[in-house]
């Protein structure tokens, strides 16, 4: 791949990472799984991952900040970068012998991402991008999808689990959307819903109560893909908020107005 030296070092350690996952994946009634929060699991594989990752990323920029899902944040000599990485998002599936979760690694400069990594090391589905340089799956370009009309598009999302306070907003947005598309799909890793968009899987995305490693990668994936990326708050910063919406550029609007209610 052509890219800059960063990008090629989140490629490279995803990868890395990638490849102890599939092996832990594929003895995944062995891993030792201790309960983080209801329906929130963490697991042997997920924790190695991150130390991993870790290691191979602040080796190569030791100055650089870091923030990840497990282990939280560190502030780096450089102020103005950092890490952002899910070691693993879509634990749950995981877990439960699902072949669809990822790794995540965002690089944020002066609080804008410009550049990120999706790994879907189960299907060796890499989507990447860099703020000014296109989206790519492997050796193909990325490019978000044509669709115009809602009737005709489907859009993903996060449904709460475990009791969380935003089930009424969902299904809220749920019972506005469903009757204007064709169809909603839930499949349980926001960082591989964002790379879906961009690829033009999906037509678009919106979710709340996300975390920034959750989001950073995806949100330069999609732009660079042609999409339009927004908070669902407009007067908030997308990382900070947690809540997005996404989708390409001709249905953005109609879409996030059923969504925004």
């Amino acid at each position: 791949m052509i890219g800059s030296a960063n990008l090629n070092i989140m490629v490279k350690a995803a990868r890395k990472a990638g490849r102890s996952l599939v092996k832990d994946f594929r003895e995944v009634e062995n891993l030792q799984v201790s309960m983080k929060g209801a329906g929130d699991f963490v697991s042997k594989a997920d924790l190695a991952a991150e130390k991993f990752l870790k290691e191979e990323l602040l080796g190569a920029r030791p100055t650089y900040g870091w923030l990840a899902e497990e282990g939280g944040g560190i502030d780096g000599q450089d102020p103005t970068r950092r890490w952002i990485v899910d070691p693993l998002d879509g634990t749950t599936n995981f877990l439960h012998g699902l072949p669809h979760w990822a790794i995540s690694i965002g690089l944020e400069h002066k609080g804008q991402v410009v550049a990120g990594v999706v790994y879907d090391a189960a299907k060796d589905e890499m989507f990447f991008a860099e703020k000014g340089a296109g989206a790519w799956m492997n050796d193909t370009r990325l490019r978000v999808s044509g669709r115009s009309r809602m009737i005709e598009s489907i859009f993903a999302t996060g449904l709460p689990f475990g009791g969380r306070a935003d089930l009424p907003e969902t299904l809220k947005d749920l019972g506005r959307l469903l009757p204007t598309c064709a169809g909603v799909r839930r499949w349980g890793a926001a960082a591989l819903d964002m790379a879906y968009v961009a690829a033009g899987r999906y037509d678009g995305f919106w979710e709340r109560r996300l975390q920034p490693w959750d989001l950073a990668a995806g949100i330069v994936i999609v732009r660079e893909a042609g999409g339009l990326v927004q908070p669902l708050d407009e007067r908030r910063d997308i990382l900070d908020e947690g809540a997005v919406i996404c989708a390409n550029q001709a249905i953005f609007d109609p879409f996030a107005k059923v969504i925004r209610g």
